[in-house]
């Protein structure tokens, strides 16, 4: 989320024609450069990015906050939770600004020079308190509590142009049309789901579970806390159903990091990358592991205070490769329970498109990806979200 002072606050009108030889010309919320590759934009009066990752708030400041007539639960990270935790703890922070928006959304309106940002569907239903059914804001319930309601972008259609170039822009002409900003997830998936029976498994810093639901899906009217599946809306009208978990190639990273301090205090120096390199080449000599490990470190969303435990431990399952394989299967088994084999059998899915940093170097990984899916599963698709987005414009032409 970025908060943006808006047109009353800028630095002179906006150029009826850029001129690339002027210095600098400031457009509403920023500041053209021409630099030694071409005109950059940089910040004005632009809050601080806070990403999704934020998480100043904490379940009890969501569960104070009013019930979303939406299908999607409120989670710390979200735009609208954000602008409410400021509502409630720093005022006066959101009186200097007149939008918000994604940080998409903010290169979007620098390019096209728009008076107000314009949000994506997509990009909306992951803010809080937007009604996918009717396209539209709660913009009741927000005033009623005294929501700022004129910080919330206009929404338009996934694909859809959101205006044109104000100036020539590393090649690019003036006046070249712009599309809306598009969420990176949704962009992945239509960058290689070519069939409708599949399902696109990705593991790399978190990990992803999704099929795409059948035509004419509608998502449940209120959402349901509880549930480890999220709907989000994807192009012409469809939804995908998400297991997005928060546990993916983080949790390998953090047992790695764990054995380096414990050869450290021990009076050893060694390298991560040879140490993720050993406990694979350990895991991979052992086929199996009774030690059971659910890798839940960093929560998950519609469990957060359930965190990581390890049961079965025996003395002979105590050896680096019996660990790392636990921990591999735990990180695929906990995907599972989201979105078990089940429901994707009764969704019709026939192939799993396996992607993702994660899954691609760890061998161990995909070996649980096998046992645990009864399903063929497909590595090394193309799966790009700048790849997905052109193609969304180049088929909307």
């Amino acid at each position: 989320m970025w908060c943006w002072r808006a047109v009353a606050e800028r630095h002179g009108p906006a150029p009826a024609v850029w001129e690339l030889e002027r210095r600098h010309c400031f457009v509403s919320g920023c500041k053209w450069t021409e630099g030694g590759t071409g005109p950059v934009f940089e910040p004005g009066d632009v809050s601080h990015l806070i990403t999704w990752q934020d998480g100043r708030c904490s379940p009890a400041f969501l569960s104070s906050l009013p019930l979303p007539q939406s299908h999607i639960s409120l989670a710390t990270g979200f735009g609208c939770a954000t602008v409410y935790w400021y509502l409630k703890k720093s005022p006066d922070f959101l009186k200097s600004y007149d939008a918000a928006g994604t940080i998409h959304d903010y290169v979007v309106a620098m390019l096209c020079d728009l008076k107000k940002p314009l949000m994506s569907v997509q990009n909306a239903a992951s803010w809080g308190y937007f009604n996918s059914r009717n396209r539209s804001w709660n913009t009741d319930i927000l005033k009623e509590s005294g929501f700022p309601v004129h910080l919330l972008p206009e929404v338009g259609d996934p694909g859809s142009i959101a205006g044109r170039t104000v100036c020539e822009w590393h090649g690019i002409p003036k006046g070249t049309k712009v599309g809306i900003a598009l969420a990176d997830f949704q962009c992945s998936v239509y960058s290689c789901l070519t069939e409708r029976t599949d399902a696109v498994l990705n593991i790399s810093t978190s990990a992803q579970l999704t099929v795409l639901m059948p035509s004419g899906f509608q998502p449940p009217e209120a959402p349901d806390p509880s549930s480890a599946v999220t709907y989000f809306p994807y192009f012409d009208g469809g939804y995908l159903a998400v297991a997005a978990s928060l546990n993916g190639g983080n949790v390998l990273a953090a047992f790695v990091d764990m054995v380096a301090r414990w050869t450290k205090e021990l009076g050893f120096q060694v390298q991560e990358s040879d140490i993720y390199a050993k406990i694979i080449k350990a895991a991979l000599a052992q086929n199996d592991s009774n030690l059971s490990v659910h890798p839940t470190i960093f929560g998950e969303r519609h469990i957060p205070e359930q965190l990581a435990s390890v049961t079965s431990i025996a003395a002979s399952e105590l050896s680096l490769g019996h660990v790392t394989r636990a921990v591999c299967r735990g990180i695929i088994e906990n995907l599972c329970s989201m979105l078990p084999v089940q429901r994707l059998m009764e969704t019709g899915v026939r192939r799993i498109l396996g992607s993702g940093s994660a899954l691609a170097r760890n061998e161990v990984l995909r070996q649980e990806v096998e046992r645990i899916f009864p399903f063929p599963v497909v590595y090394g698709k193309d799966v790009d979200a700048a790849v997905g987005a052109a193609m969304v414009m180049l088929h909307r032409k």
